[in-house]
């Protein structure tokens, strides 16, 4: 789902018209619901007014243009994608993160600083931290970034259009060197800089046919990210079968490989009191359901037990690992197993 996709070109004029924010608006009203914050249309207006001088700068005049892209079964949006070739007339997308940012504090913590959001100073992570986390999010989620040869190269970098460059800013601390050398923040300026990393990426335009290439493919973790999250839990020993455990998982993962080539679905209920181990049971279907291809999610409705599985996977393969109303949009057939731990906090009056 995207709030706003088309040419650099049509992006570029809705700015200018100032029709783009009312456009993000009335999209995110269809969307969602409901109207989103005056905060987050004036951050849309005042943004992509600095986001649209930048790309007419850069003459990004023949390329596409993604706005506000959730990414798959998140809350996250992404605030752009402009997509292009480069030099080798190769498909190329640029992950643009945005911020209104205009100084920051050291924090403690190895991915954060402190800054003003939200009406309060808090603890963020560094934008080259966040936005390299998208970037892996899409490639290892979206086939259009990972499948075969002809697969989009993608890039990401933060531009926040606000920000005075200060060598000795908290947010060009050491300790984020090697993280900006991977995904570049760039500031107010920065512009002849940026311009150059979008000419590398993407100057050579022909654009909406990589745009679309992006928007009809549909989500499906790499076969990489399973192997990886099946094989730290298989390399867990705490995670043992014993006796009635083997034997229900057997059931399971028989009716799963079943239903894989069948278009009746399956339900199986696993009941037994606290400490029967229907979650040593869950977590090593999940391992060997990922492990043989299957795209499989396991969902609980407690934060702290979600918290301690995605601790125990890593950072990259915790995106497996969701809450019930995680799937509230998720298409027909969009995964093959859905796991549910703790299915008793599965509430009538929730939106799960």
């Amino acid at each position: 789902m995207r709030l706003y996709s088309g040419s650099s070109t049509q992006f570029i004029q809705d700015t200018t018209q100032n029709q783009i924010a009312d456009k993000l608006t009335k999209a995110f009203l269809t969307n969602f619901r409901y109207r989103p914050s005056p905060n987050e249309i004036n951050s849309w207006r005042n943004s992509l007014r600095a986001l649209s001088l930048l790309f007419h700068h850069a003459n990004i005049l023949d390329h596409g243009v993604i706005l506000e892209y959730q990414l798959p079964l998140s809350s996250r949006r992404l605030d752009c994608i402009v997509c292009g070739k480069d030099d080798d007339l190769e498909d190329n997308a640029v992950i643009i993160e945005l911020k209104q940012w205009e100084k920051c504090k050291y924090a403690e913590c190895d991915n954060e600083v402190l800054t003003w959001v939200g009406g309060a100073e808090r603890e963020v992570l560094h934008p080259s931290v966040q936005v390299g986390q998208y970037k892996m999010y899409l490639e290892d989620t979206h086939p259009a970034f990972y499948d075969g040869q002809v697969s989009i190269k993608l890039n990401a970098c933060a531009y926040l259009h606000n920000y005075n460059f200060n060598l000795h800013d908290a947010i060009f601390a050491s300790k984020f060197d090697d993280v900006m050398k991977m995904y570049p923040l760039y500031t107010a300026d920065d512009t002849e800089t940026i311009s150059s990393y979008l000419i590398n990426n993407v100057g050579k335009g022909q654009g909406m046919d990589i745009l679309k290439r992006i928007e009809e493919s549909k989500f499906r973790p790499s076969k990489n990210l399973m192997d990886h999250v099946g094989t730290i839990i298989k390399e867990n020993s705490e995670y043992i079968l014993l006796d009635e455990q083997l034997v229900a998982y057997d059931k399971v993962l028989s009716a799963a490989k079943k239903g894989f080539h069948d278009k009746q679905k399956t339900a199986i209920i696993i009941r037994g009191g606290p400490g029967t181990g229907k979650s040593v049971i869950a977590i090593n279907l999940m391992a060997d359901l990922l492990l043989n291809g299957y795209n499989t999610y396991y969902s609980t409705g407690s934060k702290a037990f979600t918290e301690t599985l995605r601790k125990k996977v890593g950072q990259r393969g915790s995106i497996q690992f969701m809450y019930f109303n995680s799937f509230i949009n998720t298409e027909y057939n969009e995964i093959d197993v859905l796991i549910c731990d703790e299915s008793h906090r599965i509430r009538n009056t929730s939106d799960s």
